[in-house]
């Protein structure tokens, strides 16, 4: 196997650094200060810059004006984008729009796709993925209660969500409703498009995460749908295929969030280098001079560059085999990536003392906003057991 960077994403990737460098890292201050809502103004003359540099996209084919990567080369992009926590959507590659994208594409109507999928990859409109309830497990997709009933041309649409994430100010969201109660628990749901000004359609709150309500793409919505009448027309793909759409949209979803998690740590990596070095612990010696820090920094170094290697080796089986080849790849960096960001943050926040509990830097807001790693896309506990019960089946066997 080749390490190399591939010699065709090498200069994209050169070019993507610095612009996270030179553009986006210095907005973030400003941006977090005020509010992702109210920073309208100053984003969008990001993604403006970022379009005339010709960099929109990364993960968008080129017949819908995205650069057309592969998961491979995306997930060496996304890792540069994952540097700064506005770089994805800056670049017009934000979830949960990125996912919603890829299944409107594949999935859509000529109508559907006029209608929201052209606007949205525009990045002139939002968009939502409204599945998670609160009173059903978010670790089984199956179990959902919102449920579609069809009413002659019409779905109408009644149940309880939450953690709908970017629904402040979304144009349309993405339901996971059950339409198909009898049929076999994978065969239940469906996934209808919800224009968020229909009637019915109730926004109750931005969740407060660890205090942080949010704003804007930056939040997570509580949303109730009483009587949301839609036509059936919003469906996407066929009825009861909700589930089998979900996994689609899943597994490459997986691959860059992992790669954000990765650019993560580089950002974090670097400012705890840089910190421990020039913090004086006496007239003669820095932080970095202590054993417990070098450890520390040894062990990050080892676990960033092995989380690389295994997602790339993930999304390489995905690019060469297809999803289902590369499940057991997918379930264990989930859960090996998330632990080794989450770890680094926390032991970086320790070396910065006071400073790192602070938003003097971005520690904490990757300390609040990350956390959920280990639980949103299938909490670890559930990826290790399917990966152990795979694995022990074929000892079985």
């Amino acid at each position: 196997m080749d390490f190399a960077l591939p010699e065709t994403v090498r200069p994209l990737l050169e070019t993507i650094e610095q612009f996270i460098a030179t553009m986006v890292i210095p907005a973030e201050h400003e941006v977090f200060e005020r509010g992702f809502a109210a920073s309208h103004a100053i984003l969008e003359d990001l993604r403006a810059k970022c379009r005339a540099a010709g960099l929109w996209g990364p993960q968008l084919p080129k017949a819908l004006g995205g650069l057309g990567l592969g998961l491979v080369e995306h997930g060496l992009v996304s890792e540069r984008l994952g540097r700064s926590p506005l770089g994805h959507y800056v670049f017009g590659a934000q979830a949960p729009d990125a996912g919603n994208i890829e299944i409107l594409h594949q999935f859509g109507t000529d109508a559907q796709k006029a209608r929201w999928l052209a606007p949205l990859v525009r990045g002139e409109i939002r968009s939502c993925f409204s599945m998670t309830e609160p009173e059903n497990p978010g670790s089984n997709p199956t179990m959902l209660s919102c449920a579609a009933v069809r009413d002659g041309d019409h779905y109408v649409i009644d149940g309880h969500k939450w953690f709908t994430t970017a629904a402040d100010g979304a144009a349309f969201a993405i339901v996971m409703a059950v339409t198909n109660p009898t049929a076999s628990r994978h065969a239940q749901a469906s996934m209808i498009i919800v224009p968020t000004d229909t009637p019915g359609f109730d926004r109750v709150r931005n969740i407060k995460i660890m205090g942080d309500a949010g704003s804007g793409w930056a939040s997570h919505a509580e949303i109730w749908y009483r009587n949301v009448r839609v036509p059936v027309d919003n469906r996407l793909g066929p009825e009861g295929a909700g589930f089998m759409i979900a996994q689609e949209r899943l597994g490459p979803g997986r691959i860059h969030h992992c790669m954000r998690w990765i650019g993560i740590c580089e950002r974090v990596f670097d400012l705890t280098c840089r910190h421990i070095t020039q913090r004086k612990i006496d007239p003669e010696k820095t932080l970095a001079t202590r054993q417990i820090a070098q450890a520390w920094i040894a062990e990050a170094r080892a676990e960033i560059d092995a989380s690389r290697l295994m997602v790339l080796n993930a999304a390489w089986t995905i690019d060469q085999r297809g999803f289902h080849a590369a499940r057991e790849l997918v379930s264990t960096i989930k859960f090996f990536v998330a632990d080794v960001m989450m770890r680094l943050v926390d032991r970086a926040v320790q070396l910065h003392g006071a400073l790192g509990i602070t938003d003097d830097t971005v520690l904490a807001h990757y300390y609040v906003h990350e956390r959920g790693a280990r639980i949103y896309d299938g909490p670890d506990e559930v990826h290790k057991m399917v990966l152990a019960r795979r694995i022990l089946d074929r000892y079985s066997a």
